[in-house]
């Protein structure tokens, strides 16, 4: 959990924002950073990616992240459409999923925004989605994490530490009492309160950003009010088991009244919600299902209800008919889904899935070469299609393509990896450790990318091409090895 490592983070962050020690005859009296300062003297954006990078490569590393690259790819199309309208060209945002069934959403430092996969399945159309993730982007547009660490101007160094971890806790949703007093300690209660008090304001903030740019975006205003409103009855019927997302995010019949008010008051606009959020919705719940036996079950049961069903309810059907190993009944719903609407990305892929599933790779490769004509570069159809490719060892071919979508798309972790595999199945060894280099880095694992670019420029027969860039980029990374790392920069330097 989150929870494992904040407190040693927060350890981090008293050096982060500890004062450097003073130079000989300089002056030293309040020295310290003014707490008080503006948000940016208190977190650097620098400091800010490297927060928020840290938290998610922890939680890469406790298997929390959902990694699925059609649902990455939505969530992604979904965050990036509210950013467009968020008039905040200095942060580079990014969008994932976290696995797990919890209803809650988060924003950390540097643009990095998690939503919770039982947050998702819990919405019921996708502007009540687009309503929590533009409130997310609003925290991070007002800076809302900086401005409550400096909004603790009258406490020490320590406290102020203190309070930004406590914070980073309550945003993921994964703080108890004992790990903030743990963090914060006893003296440190005071600006814990603090802290709370200037959250309400922080919420109400993000509420009204958010609405506007949730409206800008073309997604209805009342997506947002409406998902509170189903927070606070949801809210009452699980008596003690409180959802994080009211733990975090607390909703009353004031806030809620007060952001219908303000969504009234929007000048009406066109509203768009994309078909995916249905079909996404229904993947998640599949992958997300404890046991593929009941999620068939989930699905027969409403089709028995109701034949005439959606094609949402269907598609949902076919990935739990894949997952039941029952892969031949769902090749042929997909066909049908697929032939009935060729326009659907997800249709494509679930067939080609599908046939991989059911041992028909040749049969895959050619789906996903059709749907890839009509849909070129995009980037889930590509993954899966080298995914098939390298099921029928057509490895040379799937590290062509994925070296495409590499080299004009930023790649997930996972999508790093299957393109070492696909280089280490074409027998370019060097290129697969190259590969392995920059899944490391993705990771945050130096040491390890070195070593792999050690064992690149070992491989016999390189090219004086491939030998320079491999150098090339074991020089970038040298200076952020230990000091007694026997590749770092300075014993680099001297051994040459």
């Amino acid at each position: 959990m989150i929870r494992k490592f904040l407190i040693p983070l927060a350890v981090a962050f008293l050096v982060m924002f500890s004062p450097p020690e003073p130079a000989a005859g300089a002056t030293t009296a309040d020295d310290l950073p003014d707490f008080g300062n503006p948000a940016d003297s208190i977190i650097s954006k620098s400091q800010a990616e490297r927060i928020g990078r840290t938290v998610l490569l922890r939680l890469r590393m406790d298997g929390q992240i959902l990694e699925d690259p059609d649902l990455d790819e939505y969530i992604d199309s979904v965050g990036h459409r509210l950013v467009a309208n968020a008039q905040d060209g200095e942060e580079d945002f990014r969008f994932f999923l976290v696995n797990d069934s919890n209803i809650n959403a988060f924003a950390l430092p540097g643009g990095y925004i998690g939503v919770n996969t039982g947050l998702i399945l819990q919405t019921q159309r996708e502007s009540e989605l687009a309503g929590v993730v533009a409130h997310e982007i609003a925290h991070v547009t007002q800076k809302h994490i900086a401005r409550r660490a400096a909004a603790q101007s009258k406490s020490s160094m320590l406290a102020g530490a203190a309070v930004l971890a406590a914070i980073l806790m309550g945003v993921s949703g994964q703080a108890s009492g004992d790990v903030i007093q743990a963090t914060a300690m006893s003296a440190q209660a005071f600006a814990v309160q603090q802290s709370i008090n200037y959250t309400r304001v922080n919420e109400y903030e993000a509420d009204r950003v958010g609405l506007q740019i949730l409206s800008s975006s073309g997604f209805d205003p009342y997506g947002m009010p409406d998902f509170f409103e189903t927070m606070g009855r949801l809210s009452g019927s699980w008596g003690n088991r409180v959802p994080e997302f009211l733990l975090t995010h607390p909703v009353s019949s004031t806030r809620i009244a007060e952001t219908r008010a303000r969504a009234d008051q929007l000048p009406p606009s066109e509203v768009y919600e994309s078909p995916e959020y249905a079909l996404m919705r229904e993947r998640l719940r599949v992958l997300t299902a404890e046991s593929a036996r009941d999620v068939v079950a989930y699905y027969e049961n409403l089709l028995e209800q109701s034949p005439e069903s959606y094609p949402h309810i269907q598609y949902g059907y076919g990935l739990a008919l894949v997952r039941a190993e029952r892969s031949e009944e769902a090749i042929r719903l997909f066909y049908e889904l697929r032939d009935n609407d060729e326009s659907v990305i997800a249709y494509h892929s679930a067939l080609g899935q599908a046939m991989m599933a059911a041992g028909q790779p040749n049969e895959s490769v050619i789906v996903f070469e059709d749907a890839l004509a009509l849909f070129p570069r995009n980037v889930p159809l590509t993954v899966h299609y080298a995914e098939a490719l390298m099921w029928a060892k057509q490895y040379d071919r799937a590290h062509e393509i994925l070296l495409d979508l590499f080299n004009n798309v930023p790649p997930t972790a996972a999508q790093v990896r299957l393109i070492a595999n696909a280089a280490g199945g074409a027998g370019e060894q060097a290129e697969a450790h190259y590969y392995m280099c920059e899944y490391y880095l993705l990771n945050g694992n130096v040491m390890m990318a070195v070593e792999q670019l050690n064992l690149a420029l070992s491989q016999p027969g390189l090219q004086d091409v491939q030998r320079a860039r491999f150098e090339a980029r074991k020089q970038q990374l040298q200076p952020f090895l230990p000091e007694k790392h026997p590749d770092h920069a300075a014993g680099y330097a001297s051994s040459r």
